[in-house]
Order: C-alpha cells, then structure tokens, then sequence
C-alpha cells in the first residue's frame, strides 16, 4: 500500500471513530511571569494504536500536498523556517509542532460541523490536505496575523470526503492566538483570548456555553443556614461542584477553561510547561470509557496516546506517551536548521514505563 493508500484510510478511520467520540483531544495555553508562552495539548485514538513519530525539518525542505482521488499536482511549497513537530503515521502529517520563529500550530478533530470548500481539480495547486496544513502553516509563517491574511488564500481538503473535518489552533511568542474553522466553505478565523480548544461544536458555541457555568467558584463554598440547619462542604474544592467531568468535547472544554484560568500563574515558562502537565492529567481517557463493556477494540495503556507542552519562550517541546510518562524534550535552540537532514523517529524507543528503584539503605550508620 502506497502513501496515498495509507493516508486515506488512516482519515477515514479517525473520521468515523471521532463520529463516535473516541477522538478527544483538549488544549489549553498558560502564560508565565517571564512573558512566556506555553501551548499544550493531548491527542486520543482509541481505536488502535497509531504509529507517532517526531519529525525534524531543515529550512529549504520542499513539500507536495496530496489531494483527493489519488489527483496528483497538489500544493507545492517550501520552509522558509525549519520545524518540529510531533506526526501521526507518516513523518509529513505533523498534527502539532512549533518552527524556529517560536510559531506553534495544531490540529484538533471537528467532526459534524466543519465544511470544508468543494474540491476542484482545477484549483489543485492551490490545495492542501488537511493532514498537511500544520506543516504549511510552521514552514512559512512566523505570526498569527500572517497565518490569518494567508489562509483566506489557499483551499482546504480532505483526501477521503467521508473523513472528520479539523480546526487548527495557532499561536505565537507574544501570546497572541488564534482558531482556525472551515464551515459553509469558508475559513472562519477567532482570536483565542481563552486559549482553550477540544473539538466540536463551533468555537463561538463553546465560549457561549461557558455562562451555564457563571456558578463556579475556586475554593470552598458555604457554609450557609438552611432552614433550622447549617450546610457545610464535605471538603476543599466545592465551588467546583458542577464542574462538568464526561469526556464529551463541551465537558472538556468547560473543564479545561476552569482548570487553567485558575491554576497558579508561573514564574517562568519551564514552570509553566510542567504546569501544563498536570493541568493535562485531568483529561487522559482511560481506554474502557470509550467503548461498550466488552467492546473495547485494543488494549493499550491509554486513549490519550500523546501530551505535548510546547514552550515559545525557551522553545522547547517537551511531550510524554501513553507507554512512558518520563517527559522528554527538543530544544529547538540546538538545532541548525539551515544543516539539519529531513529526519523522524518514533515517540518511544521502547514501549514501557522508565522507573527508578529507590535506593534503601540497608545497613544502620555507624553513630557519631
């Protein structure tokens, strides 16, 4: 099976399992006291395991969209800025990275309501998949303003029209941000004030959505007189009685927003990329929620395959996986990407855990 084969079916697949809501990506983005800028995300599939790779791209790389119906003639173009980013299957299909002007772009699900504009084979130079747009995106551009002039530009495609559409999410050093939506045909653009992203519905829908939950507060509520009674909380943390905790795209979204707008702002954006972890573990699927008992596809130790925190400020990506959760890191700093080769490896070196012993001392120390 060729590329064009592979990629086909890799987005029919994850069209019709994020139909069903086993895609569930959840983003959000944290600012620190240095003026950094940390964007941070999961990627879920459970389905299967996908094969997820690091890709390294020097300047001056030339890539060719490819395009529905195995047409051929798709959009070519070039880095002007070398990247990294972290791809799913093939080295090409970046889903989230960040280039050397410290640009970070991602993809994220947006299945039922995203449209793209009809294929047409005589726009094709002017095309690009879907899967290819992050690429596009950190190879040529160095600010949100560029990427939002520019988009209007250029036409969006799936390779297989029965496939999920996407959104993307854009941002850049200074903490500006935006969201990228295809519907009717059309590129929607959003300023992203919130920094948060998961899938559908639309993103204004989402921020809509957030006044159901005006209730929230941080911290403990009450207490308060009831009647001949007085009410107290059980514990810490009831002003968050309601918080929304399914893996539906809205949950997430609403949890996601309420985590971070209150997490403990950082002194510095290595801080802030740690914080974005643990923020993160709040939002890892465990495999059995997915499917009915007894359905479960796969077994692995995760949906959440991947967790990235990309660090503009520093720029370093920093990312763990479902089969090791010892963070590892790129320093873009280290990297010449006028001399660095084309190159992608996967995620983990080994599938399994690293763990330390703790070292116990056996024998008693002598008394001073």
């Amino acid at each position: 099976m060729g590329k064009r084969e592979i990629f086909s079916a890799l987005v029919v697949t994850l069209g019709i399992i994020c139909a069903n809501g086993a895609n569930a990506c959840t983003g959000i983005t944290l600012k620190s006291a240095d003026n950094g800028v940390v964007a941070a995300r999961t990627i879920e599939w459970g389905e299967s395991e996908m094969e997820n790779l690091y890709t390294i791209v020097p300047r001056g790389y030339i890539q060719q969209s490819m395009l529905p119906n195995g047409d051929t003639g798709g959009m070519t173009f070039s880095s002007m800025y070398g990247y990294v980013g972290l791809a799913v299957v093939q080295p090409e299909w970046v889903v989230d990275g960040m280039n050397e002007a410290g640009l970070s772009a991602g993809l994220f699900y947006f299945p039922a309501y995203g449209e793209y504009p009809e294929y047409n084979p005589e726009d094709r130079a002017n095309t690009i998949s879907d899967f290819q747009l992050v690429s596009w995106i950190l190879s040529r551009f160095s600010t949100v303003e560029q990427v939002k002039n520019a988009i209007q530009n250029i036409r969006v495609t799936s390779i297989d029209p029965r496939a999920s559409t996407a959104h993307w999410r854009v941002t850049e050093p200074s903490g500006k941000q935006i969201i990228i939506e295809f519907t009717n045909g059309r590129a929607q653009v959003y300023d992203s004030e919130l920094g948060v992203l998961t899938n559908s519905p639309e993103y204004p829908w989402q921020l809509k959505n957030l006044n159901n939950y005006v209730n929230l507060v941080p911290g403990t509520a009450g207490p308060i007189q009831f009647g001949p009674i007085t009410l107290r909380a059980f514990g810490a943390g009831s002003g968050f009685l309601g918080l929304p905790g399914d893996f539906t795209p809205p949950s997430r979204f609403v949890r996601a927003a309420f985590l971070q707008n209150y997490s403990v702002r950082q002194k510095t954006s290595y801080d802030s990329a740690m914080q974005a972890f643990h923020i993160l573990n709040n939002f890892d699927v465990p495999l059995g929620t997915e499917f009915p008992v007894g359905k479960v596809p796969v077994n692995m130790p995760s949906a959440t395959q991947w967790t990235i925190a990309t660090d503009m400020h520093d720029k370093i990506i920093y990312y763990n996986t479902m089969y090791n959760r010892t963070l590892r890191s790129i320093d873009l700093n280290k990297i010449d990407f006028a001399t660095v080769p084309f190159q992608s490896k996967p995620l983990d070196i080994t599938k399994a855990e690293t763990i330390i012993p703790v070292q116990i001392t056996t024998a008693a120390t002598t008394a001073q």
